[in-house]
């Protein structure tokens, strides 16, 4: 990875008149924008259908893609929806951010629709699009298929006790008994991964690569569990013994209990990780560089106990290490990864990253809300790492000015030399001019955004990853004034 920037921005989070970003012409937009601004990367949030809470990392499936990014527009060029039908559904009023409810009472609907008229017509290319995805696709469809028959309600509460353990008779019957829905999911995914190829390749051709993020647990909820408990940590009945979560910690004192299953380890072992090895590979189909999200977890894994309230009652167990990581390396020699690297990180934790060679992250807002020296502070970066003025997590650098002491917030203006300009510009030139191989920021700082603009706030359930950027707001000027600071510290693309 050569000296370079780019930009945090979910697909969710691109303008679109129907209720949420998608596939069509504004990410084409926001993709010649990041051409014009001089961004090697877009960095995104993961593609899986969200579930419960609308996470986009609490999936329904590591391997699919979420039904709410198929562009609409381009199915009505496609001859597979009537403008009338679209514009006939309530997505919401708010531009500014994602009403889901709305999304997923018409959502379903409206694709349901496309998929009766193009199921037939496209037949022979989803065909070779479920051949090309046999090792995932027929699960995810059937599992989607089985949650509408049993009322969205999760695959742990489902009656028939043949399908709630995936027993192959009863696989096989529900496969026939379910088969419009059944369709209707292949079809989905067959229109989401076509729509993300065409995407992809435009942004590819204007130089641009795209960074995904890609969480190290899966959900309970999930095709992905329900398909393939031996891989999991369950009882006979696929009950997890214990949970995954990280004890109290900067975001949170009573720690982030994440309620997902922990893998089983020895399980993997055994079967030589192909699991991983296909999740990967599945991974590399939609991103040119994999951010591990939790990266500490193949060190070691915070295990709370099933039931718990919180995740202050837990301890650490021995994960994986450079058994699974050194073979992911071997077996995608060309796929580049970031390790999410945040939190606690224990002497074996740095020695798992400097092994495996990935670069880590270091957090702007992180250098300047303590009193005391931090390796967060750009002059103490190594080259090989990934700055970020915040992320996803984080708030954007002008709610982050509201929050903290103003002597931290005076500090971090002495720091970076922020004189005359805008302050959360000082943090954008902070991170460019540093050493870090890659900087990032979100595009909510780009725009001087502060209150009411956070993606997330870790810990908290509701509220959470809806916001969105508005038609125009991506605009030259931004772009022109990034290009110059981008140029002058040396990171435009060769």
């Amino acid at each position: 990875m050569n000296r370079s920037s780019g930009i945090l921005l979910p697909i969710s989070s691109l303008p679109s008149k129907y209720g949420i970003g998608t596939f069509g012409k504004a990410a084409y937009e926001f993709a010649d924008f990041l051409q014009e601004a001089g961004q090697k990367y877009w960095q995104l949030l993961p593609l899986g259908p969200t579930s419960y809470g609308d996470s986009p990392y609490q999936s329904f499936s590591t391997f699919a893609g979420n039904p709410y990014f198929v562009d609409l527009e381009l199915l009505i060029e496609d001859g597979l929806l009537a403008q009338e039908e679209v514009e006939a559904c309530d997505w919401g009023t708010d531009p500014r951010n994602v009403d889901y409810g709305k999304i997923y009472e018409s959502r379903f609907d409206i694709l349901a629709k496309a998929k009766k008229r193009g199921w037939k017509r496209d037949y022979e290319d989803v065909m070779a699009f479920c051949d090309e995805n046999r090792d995932w696709i027929d699960n995810y469809a059937l599992y989607m298929a089985c949650k509408r028959h049993f009322g969205m309600r999760a695959w742990s509460e489902w009656e028939d006790e043949d399908i709630r353990l995936h027993r192959p008779k009863a696989v096989a019957a529900y496969k026939e008994k379910l088969r419009d829905d059944v369709e209707l999911f292949i079809y989905i995914q067959f229109l989401f991964f076509g729509q993300w190829k065409a995407l992809k390749t435009y942004i590819n051709d204007l130089g641009v690569e795209i960074i995904g993020d890609l969480p190290i647990y899966v959900s309970m909820d999930s095709a992905d569990v329900w398909a393939e408990p031996q891989f999991f940590a369950l009882d006979e009945d696929n009950i997890p013994h214990e949970v995954a979560g990280v004890p109290p910690d900067y975001f949170s004192e009573d720690g982030q209990l994440w309620g997902n299953p922990l893998y089983d380890w020895d399980a993997m072992a055994e079967d030589g990780y192909s699991w991983w090895v296909r999740r990967i590979a599945g991974a590399s189909k939609l991103y040119d560089v994999i951010r591990i999200d939790h990266f500490r977890g193949f060190d070691s894994y915070w295990a709370v106990p099933y039931g718990a309230k919180t995740a202050k009652v837990g301890e650490w167990r021995k994960g994986p290490g450079m058994k699974l990581v050194g073979l992911l390396k071997k077996t995608f020699p060309n796929l580049e990864f970031i390790a999410e690297d945040l939190g606690e990180r224990s002497p074996s934790v740095m020695q798992l990253l400097q092994d495996s060679g990935f670069p880590g992250m270091k957090i702007l807002e992180f250098a300047f809300d303590s009193e005391e020296p931090s390796d967060y502070q750009p002059h103490k970066y190594p080259r090989h790492c990934i700055c970020y003025t915040g992320t996803h997590d984080n708030s954007p650098v002008m709610l982050w000015k509201q929050e903290v002491k103003k002597k931290d917030a005076a500090y971090a203006a002495e720091y970076l030399g922020i004189g005359n300009e805008e302050y959360h510009w000082g943090f954008i030139r902070g991170g460019l001019r540093s050493v870090a191989m890659l900087f990032v920021a979100q595009m909510q700082d780009y725009l001087g955004y502060g209150e009411g603009h956070r993606m997330n706030v870790p810990g908290t359930s509701e509220g959470n990853w809806r916001w969105r950027m508005l038609e125009g707001e991506a605009g030259s000027k931004i772009a022109k004034r990034l290009y110059k600071m981008t140029k002058m510290y040396g990171r435009l693309s060769e």
